[in-house]
């Protein structure tokens, strides 16, 4: 079973449609016996990091997380995956999970700055995918496909954990991995076939498979 954590963040029908139509059992829990019994673990999340990391806090979650992030495959989805990383600079300096090494900082300013001031914040909308490292989430994925973004904020500072960026001005981070934990910037529930091939491919991981990085 798939445990999506609920936190009062994140566009759950979409990714809960997403992985039923799969035939992947799944619930929308807070319990922590609950993420701890099940096999992977989803962190959905969209808004502003800073009150999602406190709503997350206010469940008493965040020690769970992180105990479980050791034991099985969890994945963070667009804010999800930014709340992985150590903090963000979203309206102040937010501390983050920890989990993966790097940063949250604003994707506007390092697009003026890389002369790109009239690409518009935030980046929303299919993009190609680049891998830069094979990984057994990729299992289903095929060269060249798009993805489905929105996001004003993006990892840096993270190019150990980096698997796979989408250009945009600048490389954005598209995919992170250290160890079990894993995370997608864009939506992969709402990136079509590919996106649901790559679930796939997440329910299929375990430790094992998934191994170490």
């Amino acid at each position: 079973m798939i445990a999506i954590v609920d936190y009062g963040v994140g566009n759950l029908a979409s990714l809960t449609g997403s992985l039923t139509s799969l035939g992947l059992a799944n619930e929308v829990t807070r319990r922590p016996e609950k993420l701890a019994s099940a096999s992977h673990i989803i962190l959905p999340g969209v808004g502003a990091f800073g009150d999602a990391m406190q709503k997350l806090r206010d469940t008493g979650l965040v020690p769970v997380l992180r105990a479980q992030a050791q034991k099985k495959p969890l994945l963070g989805i667009c804010l999800g995956m930014q709340l992985l990383f150590e903090k963000s600079y979203e309206f102040g300096e937010h501390a983050g999970l920890g989990l993966l090494h790097g940063e949250v900082r604003p994707l506007g300013p390092d697009l003026a700055a890389a002369g790109y001031p009239g690409l518009k914040v935030p980046h929303m909308g299919w993009n190609r995918l680049d891998i830069l490292r094979d990984d057994p989430l990729f299992a289903g994925t095929r060269p060249g496909e798009h993805v489905y973004y929105v996001h004003s904020f993006y990892a840096k500072r993270c190019a150990g954990a980096t698997l796979a960026t989408s250009s945009y001005g600048v490389p954005v981070t598209g995919v992170v991995r250290g160890g079990l934990v894993y995370g997608t910037q864009f939506h992969p529930e709402k990136s079509g076939d590919a996106g649901l091939r790559m679930l796939a491919a997440f329910a299929a991981l375990s430790g094992e498979r998934a191994g170490k990085l």
